[in-house]
């Protein structure tokens, strides 16, 4: 039977982790952050700027957007039994827009009662959009 220290069963059960999850580092001291990949629909549209820059506070906005985001895209994967990544990943323009109009000057407990209502909404199209956009391989 061969004897392992300590240090060394440490470092080769940390290996396997650390080449996983450290970012790739070179002599420069540089960092190299790759995009993210995704399983399906890898040429999404950017979100809106001020989603990544809200103060934590507010966060409850940017929540709200994003539900409202998806429960849209869902609308039109159901309407025209289409799950292509421009209907399951359309552009955020027109869901900006409803949440400016709908949601911006609302309050916390106005933005959680809409994210309730909302999350309602999509929860009842999940089953169609589940079928549809399996058949097509963008679920």
């Amino acid at each position: 039977m061969r004897k392992i220290t300590l240090a060394a069963a440490v470092t080769l059960l940390a290996a396997p982790l650390a080449a996983q999850t450290s970012p790739q580092v070179t002599n420069d001291l540089t960092v190299t952050i790759t995009p993210q990949q995704y399983r399906i629909c890898n040429d999404r549209p950017a979100r809106p700027t001020w989603m990544d820059e809200v103060h934590p506070r507010e966060a409850y906005k940017a929540l709200t957007l994003m539900d409202l985001y998806e429960l849209r895209a869902w609308e039109q994967i159901v309407e025209t039994s289409n799950c292509g990544c421009d209907v399951r990943f359309p552009a955020w323009e027109d869901a900006s827009e409803e949440f400016d109009e709908r949601y911006l000057l609302a309050s916390a407990a106005e933005h959680t009662a809409a994210q309730r209502d909302i999350r309602r909404q999509r929860n009842d199209l999940r089953d169609t959009v589940h079928d549809v956009c399996e058949a097509q391989g963008n679920w």
